[in-house]
């Protein structure tokens, strides 16, 4: 798959370095992983999510960093190509800002 915004994931881990490790992980297996859809997804990352937001588009959550992170991503399976859109600690996702 094709990342965009690695600098985001580097600019969370850089004021949050406990995540970095997590982060990374995260960024090295979905790199190296062509997925066809949802359910190929889940069978990697059994914790992540779709929502919506409030244009009603489906967005990918992942939890990372022992559920302390979230990952908000658009995939575009057609094309193989995550959007990173957000990173965020869990209690400011919990906030809804971010839909």
């Amino acid at each position: 798959m094709h990342i965009i915004a690695y600098p985001m994931l580097r600019d969370f881990f850089t004021k949050h370095p406990t995540s970095e490790a997590s982060l990374t992980a995260w960024y090295k297996i979905v790199k190296q992983t062509d997925f066809f859809n949802f359910n190929d997804l889940k069978a990697v990352f059994p914790s992540a999510d779709v929502v919506k937001n409030e244009q009603d588009k489906s967005l990918s959550v992942f939890n990372i960093h022992g559920n302390n992170v979230r990952l908000i991503t658009a995939i575009h399976y057609n094309t193989k190509t995550v959007y990173i859109r957000d990173v965020l600690t869990h209690a400011d996702y919990d906030k809804g800002r971010w839909k």
